[in-house]
């Protein structure tokens, strides 16, 4: 009859958006779409991202080549930034700058947070001695004072680009360990956890494919939040000496630069720190707005 419907005619006409709009990360998008600072704070991270592409690659000016007819040039054309003690472009010094600031938070980053998250969840799921052992270690390098230890490293094998990832890597993925194990502890009582575990999964299978993917939303919260952390340590190191070795500047090595000459060239320290602030507050912001996003207690 013209005016029925079987059930299989009303499955496959219902609207593929109400089949998919209640998995997690479309609810999740969705909370994220009601947060204006999250989606300011992503899109000016792109558009510093795509000038960091671009501008280097446009100018004429090299980071690194003096110009010794351009010295100290203020704001203007065809330097929009200035120039610095060698002539060299500031704005095309602050987007190398960006570039390797960018680099060094996101690759630390995710080398801290996957040590991190193996770290905790295989401590957290083997539980008893091995829990006990594993966390004591962590908190053996949590008294490892920092500076110290990048000062050593750096008398032993010289400054690099490498050591600054290595040095920060060897603190940052604590935290999250710490977090991941506790998340741990709590999701092996599951019952999804005791059902794998009777059907004989084996524990690094359990861990990679049914405690990890449950864990991934505190790990890309932590990940985001762990990034500005990352950016301002790698700055703190550049601002002692300690960081990227000329000709390569990093946003840290540009701001101990600037201000050492903030008196007479103001805007050699103005230019590099407000793109540090302005990378370190939009990692925050979208950290936030991830952290309310890819909570399930939230309704929108």
């Amino acid at each position: 009859m013209a005016g029925s419907s079987s059930p299989t005619a009303l499955l496959t006409t219902a609207p593929a958006e109400q089949l998919g709009a209640t998995g997690p990360w479309r609810r999740a998008w969705q909370r994220l779409r009601h947060r204006p600072a999250a989606l300011v704070a992503l899109g000016l991270l792109a558009a510093v991202a795509l000038l960091c592409v671009l501008v280097p690659l446009l100018s004429p000016f090299s980071y690194s080549t003096p110009d010794w007819n351009a010295i100290y040039q203020p704001p203007g054309w065809p330097h929009l930034l200035g120039t610095d003690d060698l002539g060299r472009d500031e704005l095309v010094r602050v987007m190398w700058g960006c570039r390797i600031s960018l680099l060094i938070g996101i690759t630390a980053s995710f080398v801290s947070v996957l040590i991190g998250v193996l770290w905790g969840a295989a401590a957290g799921y083997a539980g008893g001695v091995t829990d006990s052992l594993m966390m004591r270690a962590v908190d053996i390098l949590y008294t490892v004072p920092f500076i110290p230890l990048v000062i050593v490293l750096t008398v032993l094998f010289g400054r690099s680009f490498v050591l600054v990832f290595v040095a920060i890597g060897a603190v940052s993925w604590l935290d999250i360990a710490r977090i991941v194990r506790g998340q741990t502890l709590s999701l092996k009582r599951r019952e999804f956890i005791q059902a794998a575990r009777a059907l004989g999964v084996r524990a690094p299978t359990m861990i990679a494919r049914h405690l990890v993917p449950n864990l991934i939303g505190i790990v890309i919260i932590y990940a985001t939040l762990t990034i500005p952390a990352v950016i301002l340590f790698e700055a703190f190191l550049s601002f002692l000496g300690l960081g990227v070795h000329a000709p390569l500047a990093s946003l840290g090595t540009l701001v101990s630069a600037g201000a050492d000459q903030m008196q007479s060239h103001p805007y050699l320290l103005v230019s590099p720190a407000v793109f540090l602030a302005l990378i370190v507050c939009c990692f925050s912001y979208l950290g936030d707005g991830l952290r309310d996003a890819l909570d399930p207690r939230e309704e929108r």
